[in-house]
């Protein structure tokens, strides 16, 4: 639980990179999402196939839903990183896009005014192109004091009302919610921050009717 109240310290774990081509859309999809995140969206050490994006794809395809999300995702990425390269994203074909941002933002303590002028910057963009969005949050650490907590939580659903935006819950929280009693280090990778390929699962069986309602919001 430490490393869930510590936020995704995924930019510590994980290198900045440059990003990566998206894979080609699966051409029998009707329509495709882009996943545009940070190590969480990425896959951060889970195998290949294991990763929030390849298992939310099977859960899609379990309930016949023919919709392909593209891996958007760059470890250490914050959003101002995610604003500088979401025209690029959305350029290659997104009908939708689920915008996973924040996490680093919130553990090197930047600004939340900052936070939320880039992920506002993102919303705008895919409004203008049509493109609906699911803003998925994550919590703040309470080492910044409770102003910092109080101004960095708020701006997901205030920005998601803003721009008819779906809200998401916080990308943890079906982690972090978990019974007292369960045995939270089987869900989590040994860095104690990062879930494992079963906390994946969990995460996307807590999201996918988000995705679901995301999906039928699209003309």
């Amino acid at each position: 639980m430490r490393g869930l109240r510590k936020l995704v310290a995924a930019a510590a774990l994980g290198l900045l990179a440059a990003p990566l081509p998206l894979a080609a859309a699966d051409e029998d999809a009707d329509l495709t999402i882009a996943a545009l995140g940070d190590s969480l969206t990425a896959g951060y050490g889970v195998a290949e196939g294991e990763g929030f994006v390849p298992k939310l794809n099977t859960w899609l395809d379990e309930q016949g839903v023919a919709a392909e999300v593209m891996n958007a995702g760059v470890s250490g990425d914050t959003s101002q990183g995610g604003l500088s390269r979401v025209e690029w994203t959305l350029d290659e074909g997104a009908d939708a896009m689920i915008v996973a941002l924040g996490g680093n933002d919130a553990l090197r303590g930047i600004d939340p005014a900052v936070t939320r002028e880039n992920l506002s910057g993102i919303l705008a963009a895919a409004k203008d192109r049509g493109v609906k969005v699911l803003l998925v949050g994550i919590a703040a650490p309470g080492n910044y004091g409770p102003d910092y907590r109080r101004d960095f939580d708020a701006i997901f659903p205030e920005l998601a009302a803003e721009y008819g935006a779906l809200a998401g819950p916080n990308f943890l929280a079906p982690l972090r919610d978990m019974p007292q009693d369960t045995a939270l280090a089987e869900y989590m990778q040994q860095d104690g921050i990062h879930p494992n390929a079963k906390g994946v699962d969990v995460i996307v069986e807590a999201l996918g009717p988000y995705v679901l309602e995301l999906i039928g919001e699209v003309d």
